[in-house]
């Protein structure tokens, strides 16, 4: 009996012990990572684009971030939309053809029919119009301000990586031997508006459905301002029903 006692009795003092000893232990990492912290000693993060002033390396970072959901979108107006709607043309299926002015993008399918999209659009003065073709594909492309861009805007990064932070987006088109593209964005706000330098935009979740149909070599024409293709809505219809102004096909 008095072994048993002697032996609960040694184990209940190294317990006690044990948890003594690391408690100061505790306490004495506690106190000296505080002691870290109000040194002011902790490392500052290196800036996104080292080659700019503090000032412009901020605009920068604030200007290319993700978003905290970088998948999420917020929900267009039913104009900008994707659907299939009417659309009489002579071109071919597998012909893209922008609507500059009305925000829109038309992928010819045949049979009078065409999937529209809502686009954002060269801002005033940005605006172009003629025939290209598509002549390069990129998943998740790598961004490189052109040099006339860096003269307008000096603070641009000089390369952004491909990601959910790149202004292009998840996809990318390039247009003949031009510096301009049919790409996504990380800002869908833009969707309806004239704000870009002559890239063609759309919601990352539109550039990849339209990615996935267009190919090598497709015709892309792109209308000016001045004209275009008025859409008329249908009310015993579900679909909208495109007629042309004109037919400015040969541009």
């Amino acid at each position: 009996m008095i072994g048993t006692l002697a032996i609960v009795g040694f184990a209940a003092i190294t317990l006690i012990s044990f948890i003594f000893f690391a408690g100061r232990r505790m306490i004495a990492i506690a106190a000296g990572a505080a002691a870290f912290l109000s040194s002011g000693a902790l490392l500052q993060a290196e800036p996104l684009f080292g080659f700019l002033s503090p000032t412009q390396n901020q605009r920068a970072a604030l200007q290319y971030a993700p978003t905290d959901d970088a998948t999420s979108e917020p929900q267009m107006v039913p104009r900008l939309q994707r659907q299939v709607v009417s659309y009489v043309t002579g071109e071919a299926p597998g012909t893209v053809i922008i609507d500059t002015p009305h925000t829109v993008l038309y992928f010819v399918v045949g049979n009078n029919k065409a999937i529209r999209y809502g686009i954002g659009v060269g801002r005033q003065g940005f605006t172009w119009s003629g025939v290209q073709q598509v002549v390069r594909k990129t998943e998740w492309p790598d961004w490189y301000p052109p040099p006339e861009m860096i003269a307008r805007q000096p603070y641009l990064p000089r390369m952004v990586a491909g990601g959910p932070g790149n202004p292009l987006g998840a996809r990318a088109m390039y247009l003949g031997g031009t510096e301009y593209r049919i790409h996504g964005t990380n800002d869908p706000t833009t969707i309806g508006k004239q704000v870009s330098s002559g890239c063609i935009r759309l919601t990352n979740a539109d550039v990849e459905d339209l990615y996935g149909r267009v190919h090598i070599g497709a015709k892309v024409i792109v209308l000016p301002m001045q004209q275009s293709r008025m859409a008329q809505t249908h009310q015993a219809k579900s679909t909208l029903t495109v007629t042309h102004a004109s037919r400015p096909l040969n541009l």
